[in-house]
């Protein structure tokens, strides 16, 4: 059964940096409902392990919601793939330095 786990405010944060306003209620819904507890080898996944992997997603995305689907979907297959194409996978705080330019 998975768990709804909110988005943190570094979330959101980097969510409005990159993307239109337009597009920012489908980005957040996107990762709240697709990229949430229950991601594979994720079985018992903190707040702080999700976030790690939704802000690889966001920085993959670079503010396009296809490229941020195509992100979650890699996600749900492995998220340590997403973690290695963001550049989080070598040190576990690397997302927490990553602040994307806003737009």
């Amino acid at each position: 059964m998975t768990t709804v786990i909110p988005l943190s405010p570094g979330t959101h944060l980097r969510l409005r940096a990159l993307f239109r306003q337009e597009d920012l209620a489908e980005a957040e819904a996107l990762l709240e409902e697709q990229c949430a507890d229950g991601l594979p080898f994720g079985e018992s996944m903190t707040p702080a392990d999700l976030e790690r992997i939704r802000f690889a997603a966001i920085r993959v995305s670079d503010g396009r919601l296809s490229e941020l689907r195509e992100a979650i979907a890699l996600a749900n297959v492995d998220w340590r793939d997403l973690l290695v194409g963001a550049g989080f996978a070598h040190d576990v705080r690397a997302h927490e330095e990553w602040m994307p330019r806003q737009r």
